[in-house]
């Protein structure tokens, strides 16, 4: 038969005051953090979880901001070709203007005034930035792309400036000047087609005139579609940030499920231990109450 000593009952209650005391503790600690999980020890399967949510979470509000970044170069492009598009809409106006052949030369060199004044601002288009980068320069975005005095033979950079929206996607948001105005070598290069209406509004040759109307409307189609593949990379950006924000919320939600607490429970639980702590120690004071003269009388 197992013999009970003083020794004995003193070590098991100080054992369990400190068993509910720290659990007492723990729940406070809940409480006030308003989280369940405050240490891997809380629940080491719930702390996984919760870093995993908390590393998608941080690489989602990084996607994010690549998205913001990718709209706002997407949009500056944008509103940068439909200007262009409005210097060759007025160079063509201007072309047909001259081509009539009732012009006599002061008025075509009054044309070819404005045809300076195009060509002039469809450089700085051409050498447009965005946060100090050339948009029409690919990868080489920190040098001007193209020369005021010589802009038709200019071949810009054809590297792709990627911009990464998602796991394992990469979205390229650039477009190069010889897409857009036209490569060195293309006879419909907006640039070639300027110097060649204006060689023919000095010379007074509106059959030179006429050749170039058929020029500008190639150059105007091909610039129309880049910007249409522009404005088709917007809307997916766009779907793709209504995506990632539904995946902010879904994963927001998951990480609350598995870090916070339920006030209300963990109110009742604290309660209940208080109690069970006090309990114990009420006890224990009448376990341990007899002294040494109790035990020799």
């Amino acid at each position: 038969m197992l013999r009970v000593t003083s020794n004995m009952m003193n070590s098991q209650l100080l054992l369990n005051l400190n068993r509910n005391n720290r659990a007492m503790n723990d729940t406070q600690l809940q409480l006030a953090t308003g989280r369940k999980i405050n240490k891997p020890s809380d629940d080491p399967v719930g702390i996984t979880y919760s870093l995993r949510y908390r590393s998608e979470l941080s690489a989602n509000e990084q996607y994010q901001k690549n998205l913001d970044s990718t709209v706002s170069w997407l949009d500056y492009n944008d509103t940068i070709m439909s200007q262009a598009g409005e210097v060759v809409q007025r160079l063509r106006e201007l072309t047909v203007n001259g081509a009539t052949g009732t012009n006599p030369q002061s008025a075509l060199d009054s044309i070819n005034a404005e045809v300076t004044q195009l060509k002039a601002q469809m450089v700085d288009i051409a050498n447009s930035q965005l946060n100090g980068k050339y948009i029409f320069n690919g990868q080489q975005y920190t040098d001007k792309p193209y020369d005021s005095a010589d802009p038709k033979n200019t071949i810009t950079d054809t590297g792709p400036i990627n911009y990464t929206i998602g796991e394992s996607v990469q979205l390229p948001i650039n477009v190069t000047g010889n897409d857009f105005f036209g490569a060195k070598s293309d006879p419909d290069n907006i640039f070639a087609i300027l110097d060649n209406i204006s060689q023919a509004l000095t010379s007074g040759n509106q059959t030179a005139l006429s050749s170039e109307l058929s020029k500008i409307d190639s150059r105007t189609d091909k610039m129309l579609a880049v910007q249409a593949d522009v404005g088709a990379k917007t809307n997916r950006v766009e779907l793709m940030q209504g995506r990632l924000s539904d995946l902010e919320t879904n994963l927001t939600d998951l990480q609350s499920k598995t870090e916070d607490g339920d006030y209300a429970e963990l109110l009742m639980r604290s309660k209940v231990e208080e109690n069970i702590y006090n309990a114990s120690l009420s006890v224990g004071a009448k376990i341990i109450q007899n002294s040494l003269v109790d035990f020799i009388r």
